[in-house]
């Protein structure tokens, strides 16, 4: 049956696959983005009879709201949300200043709870619903970044309150935590050190991690009935990063492992 899916963060790299493979299983997608030029082009790639753009800002919980009234009016309620949308500032508590802890808990963590709350009312109403949240790995241990991280670790805890709290009324709410993911938000420290991605292979138990397309196969399944009684889950998709530090652990055991 089709859907309307809203996905935030829509233009960039999970975001734009997340909106292809929805529109590809046969939903309809609101793309949610605040980059105007970025959001045309995407909506002209997915097509206007699959797509609809959702021009907001999430910090801005009127503003969301108002242009998402203006789409459901046309397409419908949404069926399913993907707070996708997400981005980090400092990498280090050393270098972090009180606007760029207040710009990544804003996006990351209260705009999160905008997106929610703009589609909640409706779900409850409908009596059906599904959340699937975008977090991170660093919301689990301390990797950088820790603004964002914090930030992500409250997500966390939002989705299991979502859950126990509005499984009520048929809403699902779980919580996907990527490892490292090659996209262009690593453009600059690829272009740093073009060695990154195969010095940071060692610290993946499988040696491998998550392109987008593998972020979306879990998102998808979370969001589809195969998986009708799973709420309140935080899943890595994280080449097994979360299992355990294989590096610390052989020079632990001064075995090879």
């Amino acid at each position: 049956m089709k859907r309307n899916v809203l996905i935030t963060g829509a233009c960039g790299g999970i975001g734009r696959v997340l909106c292809q493979r929805f529109i590809a299983a046969g939903d309809f997608v609101y793309a949610q983005d605040k980059n105007a030029a970025q959001l045309s082009d995407l909506i002209a790639e997915l097509g206007a009879q699959q797509s609809a753009a959702v021009l907001a800002d999430l910090t801005n919980a009127q503003n969301l709201q108002a242009e998402l009234a203006n789409a459901v009016a046309q397409h419908g309620d949404v069926d399913v949300v993907v707070a996708n949308a997400g981005a980090a500032e400092a990498l280090t508590l050393a270098t972090t200043t009180e606007a760029s802890w207040k710009s990544d808990i804003d996006l990351n963590l209260n705009g999160t709870f905008h997106t929610v709350e703009a589609v909640r009312s409706a779900m409850q109403k409908n009596r059906k619903g599904n959340i699937v949240i975008i977090g991170s790995v660093n919301g689990i241990t301390s990797f950088g970044h820790p603004a964002y991280s914090v930030a992500k670790a409250g997500l966390i805890s939002y989705t299991k309150a979502l859950a126990m709290e509005f499984g009520k009324f048929g809403i699902r709410a779980n919580i996907v935590c990527p490892g490292t993911v090659k996209t262009q938000a690593w453009q600059a420290r690829a272009e740093k050190n073009p060695q990154i991605f195969d010095e940071l292979k060692k610290w993946y138990p499988l040696g491998d991690f998550a392109t987008p397309d593998d972020i979306a196969d879990a998102v998808l399944f979370l969001a589809s009935d195969a998986a009708r009684v799973i709420t309140g889950v935080m899943l890595p998709v994280d080449g097994g990063l979360m299992a355990g530090n294989r590096v610390f652990a052989a020079e632990l055991t001064q075995e090879d492992i």
